[in-house]
């Protein structure tokens, strides 16, 4: 059995130890070499060439951001950051700079909650065994310039009721792929636009916030009870699961507590769910890169419901695992890579 190989970079040697104690402890990952900060990391994938980087944002000498625009323009390597949870903005600057995902960290040391923070460390790092040779320049990442973005929540809101629903699931990998999308779309005015992105609680708000400084489309954090309308897209909290309800007026968003047993937060099978029942016109469901069965049961839903339905491609998933159990449902109606995607949603959402 081939092992992972891993770099862990970050400057507390703790955070390295320990970091490296919970890797170590899976048989199928090994940590291949250990830096103190973005400089002597980038001497050690040169040598060493790991499967993986574990890396740190704030550290002296180098910083994580360097660390990642020299190492993904001169020797491409999957990295995860490991924040904490005061660096949201950092988190997804690396994530646009060719981060496949983050692991959010305590903000001092990580001994307290490693019961947390272990099963994470190890699923994620496992999820790049899948990953397939890709070009990490595939898409298109960059930040528009100042005079593109627009303060959060400054749009005005489309008081148009929906007459068309695109719900997107993601997981591994989403981030990137969802700026893609949203900073693709024009104005939609009847067509609402629901994510579930597996992603912590403390970061889908700043998430939120910096798509929606990117695109001509009104983008918020869900919040329960909050009115759906055309030309805005709503991002399901960390930490709670999002679901579509209709009352005798107007659909809104209903926010649900996690129990112990739930396995995907927020959970894409409810929002497509959610959804198949509460709305009654033209729907699409959309399953994009990610790890686990997650969406699996919600595109049966939706097909059941006469709604439509797409999976992201193993060609442009950075990991294949949400799209590949879809798929296998019989319930997708088109696999295509994300460019194709995107080009078709923009056509259902502004026929």
């Amino acid at each position: 059995m081939t092992k992972l190989r891993v770099l862990v970079i970050d400057d507390s040697a703790y955070n390295r130890q320990t970091i490296s104690e919970i890797l170590n402890s899976h048989p199928e990952i090994e940590v291949v070499g250990k830096a103190y900060d973005g400089e002597e990391g980038l001497k050690l994938v040169a040598q060493l060439k790991p499967d993986l980087v574990t890396l740190d944002i704030e550290m002296p000498r180098m910083d994580g951001f360097t660390f990642l625009r020299i190492v993904m323009s001169k020797m491409p390597t999957p990295v995860i950051v490991v924040s904490s949870h005061s660096r949201k903005q950092e988190v997804f600057q690396a994530l646009e700079l060719g981060a496949l995902d983050f692991i959010a960290k305590p903000q001092h040391h990580i001994a307290p909650d490693i019961a947390n923070i272990r099963e994470e460390i190890i699923a994620k790092a496992l999820t790049v065994k899948a990953l397939q040779p890709i070009p990490f320049s595939r898409i298109s990442l960059t930040t528009p310039s100042r005079g593109d973005v627009r303060a959060d929540y400054d749009k005005p809101r489309s008081n148009l009721e929906a007459t068309r629903l695109v719900c997107v699931g993601a997981s591994t990998g989403g981030p990137p792929a969802l700026e893609s999308l949203f900073k693709a779309m024009g104005t939609s005015p009847q067509c609402a636009f629901l994510v579930a992105q597996h992603m912590p609680a403390k970061f889908t708000r700043a998430f939120a916030e910096r798509l929606n400084r990117m695109t001509s489309l009104d983008i918020r954090e869900a919040e329960d009870g909050m009115e759906v309308y055309g030309g805005s897209v709503y991002i399901a909290p960390g930490g709670k699961h999002m679901e579509l309800a209709k009352t005798s007026k107007q659909l809104i968003l209903k926010l649900v507590d996690v129990v112990e047993t739930d396995r995907y937060v927020p959970s894409i099978d409810r929002l497509f769910a959610s959804a198949a029942s509460s709305f009654e016109m033209s729907m699409l469901g959309v399953i994009l890169t990610g790890m686990g069965a997650d969406g699996a049961a919600g595109v049966r839903v939706v097909r059941q419901a006469g709604g439509r339905t797409i999976a992201e491609s193993q060609e442009s998933s950075i990991v294949f695992g949400m799209p590949k159990e879809a798929i296998q449902t019989g319930c997708i109606d088109e696999t295509l890579p994300l460019g194709q995607i995107i080009e078709r949603i923009a056509k259902f959402a502004s026929p």
